[in-house]
């Protein structure tokens, strides 16, 4: 069923000798400047192209494929911040949402991180779910990590890349691509089947990012699964009510699923949790309100299968590993601290109302109305009956998910790629 992503360490030293080429273009390397990753001095030049995995790695971590050369894969899916965006981390209430690559433009929905992503079914029906399943961005719109990867160079949001081939003619000017796409994939990346080469860039991205890298369970509650570590009173409290009263297992499953050893905490299906619209969004596109989001229902051919309406406002049940570090939290980040948006789970339904998230009350004296509210899941969450020690103790728990290798730092520049 699920296999264990394969090892990316081994290689890497092999990928700073690709990256030094990817630099100099084989000469000696230019001078790194203060917002770029070290890159010891000491390793040689080589000719040498890429192994498929490499070339994702490198092609993930690039800045070129974007408009003004600012914005790769990394900016937004950053390893210091869960694979999620570290700008948003560091700033979860102004910049719940990531800036682009044109000065000015932002995205509509808060950065998924991209760990564990690997692991998201291809998108589909299913019957015993009664729900939509897999697929990649908050409405599963793509079927694999591959689909995935195309999608942002030509996003005018994000790396807004004017067409394909644009793309394709910034990845011809590094020789060490050519080959590597060559070598790898028989194609050019200067030919005019500009359909035929394209798709191989998301392909090369997707062999990167099944690498324990993006998965790698080394989390305190994985060692505790293993009797290597022990929780707190605090946490196991935590788990119990994640479990049970809380009914967070119920779509962030705790348990393996078939023949794999790892619980992955989400059933990769979609919901409506009545989350409010974030006017901070709107704010940042310098518009007083924008469309609502109607999620997997605003697809046109979801929209088409399902013209009730019934699958309007629901999004992509997240994976909860690393969700310390992903702030801020829901498809629009209008929830800053996990804090908050356990409490929004608990008392969704009894806490008051609000006029929206930006009232000084948000979150104490009441919630703002949902955005969708003709689809919103009553049943699992917004009156749990958690007391406030109840509520700490779940937040508790969920910083036990957070990989031990990951680095707190949240800061943007603390995972800038290199860029030539």
């Amino acid at each position: 069923m699920l296999g264990r992503p394969i090892g990316l360490r081994a290689r890497a030293g092999f990928v700073a000798v690709v990256w030094l080429s990817l630099i100099g273009l084989g000469t000696a390397p230019r001078s790194v400047s203060a917002e770029t990753t070290a890159v010891p001095d000491h390793l040689p030049l080589t000719e040498t192209p890429p192994d498929t995995v490499e070339l994702g790695h490198m092609l993930y971590n690039d800045l070129n494929i974007s408009a003004n050369r600012n914005t790769g894969c990394v900016t937004c899916h950053a390893h210091s911040a869960g694979f999620a965006d570290p700008r948003s981390a560091a700033d979860p209430e102004g910049m719940p949402v990531s800036p682009g690559s044109v000065p000015g433009k932002y995205g509509t929905r808060n950065a998924q991180t991209s760990a564990y992503a690997t692991f998201s079914p291809p998108f589909h029906w299913s019957e015993a779910d009664g729900s939509y399943v897999g697929g990649q961005f908050w409405d599963g719109r793509a079927n694999s990590l591959a689909d995935q990867a195309v999608g942002p160079p030509l996003n005018p949001l994000e790396m807004a890349m004017a067409d394909k081939k644009a793309v394709l003619a910034r990845l011809a000017e590094n020789p060490v691509y050519l080959e590597a796409f060559r070598r790898l994939y028989g194609v050019d990346l200067k030919w005019n089947q500009i359909d035929l080469v394209y798709p191989k860039f998301g392909l090369a991205i997707a062999a990167f990012e099944p690498t324990d890298e993006f998965a790698e369970f080394n989390s305190k509650y994985d060692l505790y699964v293993a009797g290597q570590a022990e929780l707190t009173a605090q946490e196991k409290l935590g788990l119990e009510l994640f479990n049970g009263k809380a009914m967070c297992a119920n779509c962030h499953t705790s348990t393996p699923p078939e023949n794999y050893p790892h619980t992955l905490f989400t059933d990769f299906t979609y919901d409506n949790l009545g989350i409010p619209v974030n006017p901070r969004i709107a704010e940042l596109h310098g518009v007083d309100k924008l469309p609502p989001d109607l999620g997997l229902g605003g697809r046109p051919d979801i929209a088409a299968k399902h013209p009730d309406g019934s699958q309007e406002g629901k999004f992509k049940v997240s994976t909860l590993r690393n969700i310390e570090l992903t702030a801020p939290y829901g498809h629009n980040g209008v929830f800053a601290t996990l804090e908050q948006i356990v409490h929004f789970y608990n008392t969704r339904d009894t806490l008051g109302e609000v006029p929206d998230a930006a009232d000084p009350g948000f979150g104490v004296t009441g919630w703002p109305k949902p955005e969708v509210p003709e689809t919103v899941n009553k049943t699992e969450l917004g009156n749990l009956g958690l007391t406030e020690e109840e509520e700490a103790a779940i937040v508790a728990f969920l910083k036990t998910l957070t990989d031990d290798s990951l680095d707190n730092d949240l800061t943007p520049e603390s995972e800038a790629p290199l860029r030539r």
